[in-house]
């Protein structure tokens, strides 16, 4: 068989398998569809709109402006909104729309975003640039602003179609995800995403997960801030490892980071991450913002040092495995040494369960009576923490991951795959409407 022929096989082959699969839509799914791909080009619109407005974390003006164009979209759909202040725990805020009627039938869902970018006011990367080939560049594009267009499309098709207004719908979008500030503040930060969640029975969350939309997420691993501070004793350096001088902080650090990738480098779905390291005679450093500066001559033993980083696990027995074994690290010091480490309680795993799984085989179906194919488990090593970890005890079944393909996030080389905003915006607006109809 020629190479032609056989290519014109494989095509048409794919043709009919796509059009029996979209034959299992009924006729208002075929509608929710419909709607989603007629205004595909308006949610592109929108998505550039916000990404040109920088809503890193801290420029809370910012995230409050993401969270007022967005409010506006939610009101357009008669849905009940509102602005929860964050200035109690230093931070814009959260954005929630309800669609809670007392006569409303079906599971209640709960939808979740977040306004905020890892890109501060000062970042180099500051706008939407459009590549080519469906690929757009820009700060939280994936990341998760196209997420948050993602959760509007879908609900502006259901209420196309009627149904929004029978639904129980909450969604939350918040304002701090990438970082929510000191620890002692965790629990006012997210109280409002935990009370939607206790009052709801399924959780969809919109992240961009591995950024490959043939996945999602059933289980997500959970994240603890950690952080190292370190004594030397400061003398000249011709003195350094002489019995009354010692070693100096940062060959102290630098021991213990050291011990750390050799002793728990190793271990399934464990990983830590040293983000920022500063040392010297003299430092400043500000934990809120993960800025600092230091001072220090190379004639002189290091006084202190300071590093913060992350811990992401898997489960709540492996956290607590990694922290002893840390604190044990920390503890050997080098003569004339003092080393503190300190972790937060984080954000919890977000636990695999039969229900998730349920849930996740739902949404696989969707996609195949879409055309899309199947979708399958991530990987946890391969997906970061997220706010549904706040969730998942409350809810029967919660799936996160829903959001928009793209590449590189975190990075000035960040990119969203514009194809999948109105794949999975379908995607998403069928389930919600089979979950809705499923007792």
């Amino acid at each position: 068989m020629n190479s032609r022929l056989l290519t014109s096989l494989v095509f048409l082959t794919a043709i009919f398998s796509g059009n029996a699969a979209l034959s299992q839509l009924s006729a208002i799914e075929q509608g929710l569809r419909d709607y989603i791909d007629t205004h595909h080009e308006e949610a592109i619109e929108l998505l550039i709109e916000i990404v040109n407005i920088n809503s890193g974390t801290q420029n809370l003006a910012g995230v409050t402006e993401v969270g007022r164009i967005l409010r506006q979209r939610f009101d357009g759909l008669d849905m009940d909104t509102e602005w929860i202040d964050g200035s109690a725990w230093n931070r814009a805020g959260h954005l929630v729309a309800r669609n809670t009627k007392p006569n409303n039938s079906g599971p209640h869902i709960l939808l979740i975003g977040h306004l905020d970018t890892v890109f501060q006011i000062d970042s180099p990367f500051q706008e939407y640039e459009y590549l080519g080939d469906y690929i757009a560049k820009g700060p939280g594009v994936a990341d998760m602003k196209g997420g948050d267009i993602i959760i509007l499309q879908a609900l502006s098709a259901l209420k196309d179609q009627g149904l929004l207004e029978q639904m129980n719908i909450t969604v939350v979008m918040t304002g701090d995800e990438e970082s929510t500030g000191p620890s002692e503040y965790t629990e006012q930060a997210r109280a409002a995403l935990v009370a939607a969640a206790q009052d709801a029975d399924i959780a969809l969350g919109f992240e961009n997960g591995d950024g490959n939309p043939s996945t999602a997420i059933p289980a997500r691993r959970g994240y603890a801030n950690w952080e190292l501070r370190v004594k030397g004793n400061p003398a000249h350096s011709s003195q350094i490892f002489q019995d009354e001088v010692g070693a100096g902080a940062i060959f102290e650090i630098s021991r213990i980071l050291n011990s750390f990738y050799e002793e728990l480098s190793e271990e399934e779905y464990l990983t830590f991450n040293p983000g920022i390291i500063i040392g010297g005679t003299e430092l400043n450093f500000d934990s809120d913002t993960n800025r600092g500066d230091s001072f220090g001559l190379s004639n002189v033993v290091s006084q202190d040092a300071i590093a913060r980083g992350d811990l992401r696990m898997i489960s709540n027995e492996q956290t607590m495995r990694a922290r002893s074994a840390m604190e044990a690290i920390v503890a050997r010091n080098l003569p004339l040494t003092d080393a503190k480490f300190l972790m937060d309680a984080g954000m919890p795993p977000f636990q695999d369960s039969e229900g998730n799984r349920r849930l996740l085989g739902m949404f696989s179906q969707a996609s195949q009576d879409l055309g899309y194919g199947e979708v399958t488990a991530v990987d946890p090593s391969r997906a970061g923490a997220a706010d549904i970890s706040y969730v998942g005890d409350y809810v029967e079944m919660a799936i996160d991951g829903l959001g928009m393909g793209g590449a590189n996030d975190h990075t000035v080389d960040e990119t969203g795959d514009l194809e999948t905003l109105h794949m999975q915006a379908k995607r998403a607006a069928i389930l919600m409407h089979r979950l809705s109809r499923d007792d």
